[in-house]
């Protein structure tokens, strides 16, 4: 028999993702699959913070939902998107379990890309797995880079750079360090920054990153 206490939790988390990402609770409904296989490999792997697990609907499904609207508001019928460092499948995997043009999920890190490959089956979403590191990978036109907890901004820009183009956005969800972050990297790299408060967490901001561009001798 299922506890009535994780009943009550999904059903409330699906709610909450369906709010926040602006889709039916049909289309959210493969998330508790993905959420049940979490629980249950992180008991094996780390897949995310031990401590956020009771709150996994609104730390980690929700978080990630709260970038659909934006992403689709850029205004493309069927972005690609490249997820950085997908990891437990946040935010990339959420993304595209919820139709949210072709996804693809770049995670070096084997056991975690097994368990990416494991929710991709059970859920039947639709994404291409890279099990490479970025930079191993032959590059391919991107039209949104998505990340959260992958590496400070100017890595990630330095590592992204063969991916993208003048009309690449770049969606990431950041904490209170992102302030700091955007000062370093304005040092070699010019972009447009504009922050959204995050619904899911205090400190929280989705940063939206537009025009980026190398600086001449950087």
């Amino acid at each position: 028999m299922a506890n009535p206490r994780m009943t009550d939790d999904r059903a409330a988390g699906l709610d909450l993702v369906c709010r926040l990402g602006d889709v039916s609770r049909e289309t959210a409904a493969p998330l508790a699959q993905h959420a049940e296989l979490l629980v249950k490999w992180q008991r094996s792997i780390n897949l995310v913070s031990r401590s956020t697990l009771p709150d996994l609907w609104r730390r980690h499904m929700a978080d990630s939902a709260q970038l659909v609207p934006p992403i689709r508001r850029e205004g493309l019928a069927c972005p690609t998107i490249l997820d950085l460092g997908s990891g437990a499948g946040f935010p990339g995997l959420v993304l595209a379990q919820l139709g949210v043009g072709r996804v693809h999920l770049v995670e070096a890190d084997q056991r975690k890309a097994s368990f990416l490959r494991q929710v991709l089956l059970a859920t039947g979403a639709e994404a291409t797995l890279h099990t490479d590191r970025l930079e191993a990978l032959a590059p391919f036109p991107v039209d949104i880079v998505t990340a959260r907890a992958f590496a400070p901004l100017l890595r990630l820009i330095e590592w992204a750079a063969d991916f993208i183009n003048e009309n690449t956005v770049f969606w990431l969800l950041k904490g209170r360090e992102v302030g700091q972050e955007l000062t370093d990297l304005a040092e070699y790299w010019t972009v447009e920054a504009d922050r959204v408060a995050s619904a899911t967490h205090d400190d929280g901001v989705l940063l939206r990153l537009s025009q980026v561009r190398r600086r001449d001798g950087a």
